[in-house]
């Protein structure tokens, strides 16, 4: 292993990923509806205070402003040709804030899914999705990404697609889905569907798992089903912080700083080595993540009752695994934690 990411993997058993790009952006005064890459462009000094935030406030890891500069997505604003340099720029900027930050901090270009629906039951081609993630990943590699970073994917044909991208632009990546429709992501896919899916890919990911999705309490459910299929890969969980709510027009997310520094301590002992925030984790919630992984000490993989009181309830009776799956699980937490 001589990636970074690998090499900061071989000394630490859990790394700090950080937190929202589209709810800090915002708070910064993005428009609904605006494109957050033209802001690499047109705003690098509010690209910069986002990156710094996150390195800052603690992360290992930090995400790219690349989300939606895939030229499916960019094309929505008649901007398709811009998505090598959207994607270029944004690891510029990210490179300049890692390497002033006097230790090791990895940028992860981020790789959103391309908004359409792949064949056969969309009329996305295979060679299309590659072709447009291979376009963004060598922009990202030009930028000075450490590894690509795939994200909030629903469909594996997607994930598919982008593996070959990154081996294209022969580049680590790492790959998270969202299980946001009863434990599925939206194409269906379970946790343990994933588990498996990841290690029949040519070009495998150096860590996978999951992202945004309902709430916390759900994604630790789906990192424990990652745990419950034996694998080796490091595990991502990058939680929303808590749930969204119209509030006075605009989404607001619950889950409070000391919420999501209980969270982080469950998702390490859950499994995941690789842990962070998605929609509504600022620089605050990553402070209170990094205190309480430093300060706490490892513990026993816990139940769905212990996470369910102490994050809140599940959205859905089962991971999507099976109706017996959830209590399996359970039964399995309770044993280790006697252990």
């Amino acid at each position: 292993m001589t990636n970074a990411l690998s090499r900061l993997l071989e000394t630490r058993d859990w790394l700090l990923a950080d937190g929202a790009t589209g709810t800090n952006l915002f708070n910064m005064g993005l428009g609904a509806g605006d494109p957050p890459e033209f802001w690499n462009v047109d705003h690098p000094d509010r690209i910069r205070e986002l990156y710094r935030g996150a390195v800052e406030a603690g992360s290992d890891i930090f995400l790219t402003n690349s989300f939606g500069s895939n030229a499916s997505r960019l094309k929505l604003h008649q901007a398709e040709d811009r998505a090598f340099d959207l994607s270029k720029v944004a690891a510029e900027l990210a490179r300049e804030i890692a390497d002033s930050a006097g230790h090791p901090v990895i940028v992860a270009g981020s790789m959103g899914p391309t908004g359409e629906i792949m064949e056969p039951m969309g009329s996305l081609s295979h060679a299309r999705a590659v072709e447009m993630f291979h376009e963004q990943a060598e922009g990202l590699k030009a930028g000075g990404a450490d590894v690509l970073w795939v994200e909030t994917i629903s469909a594996p044909e997607e994930l598919k697609a982008a593996a070959e991208a990154a081996r294209l632009a022969d580049m680590p990546w790492c790959g998270t889905m969202s299980f946001d429709t009863a434990g599925r992501t939206m194409m269906g896919l379970t946790s343990a569907g994933l588990a498996t899916l990841v290690e029949k890919l040519p070009h495998a990911p150096l860590a996978f798992g999951a992202n945004c999705g309902v709430g916390a309490s759900d994604l630790l459910r789906t990192v424990l089903g990652f745990a419950a299929q034996g694998t080796e890969r490091p595990v991502v969980a990058k939680g929303n912080a808590g749930i969204p709510k119209y509030v006075d027009g605009h989404i607001h997310y619950d889950g409070t700083p000391e919420l999501m520094a209980d969270y982080a301590v469950l998702a390490r002992d859950c499994g995941a080595t690789i842990i962070g925030g998605c929609c509504g984790t600022t620089p605050a919630h990553l402070e209170k993540m990094r205190t309480a992984l430093e300060t706490t000490p490892r513990g026993a993989r816990p139940s769905l009752d212990e996470i369910a009181a102490r994050l809140g309830g599940f959205s859905s009776p089962s991971d999507g695994t099976g109706d017996d799956a959830g209590a399996a699980r359970e039964r399995t937490g309770r044993r280790r934690r006697r252990a």
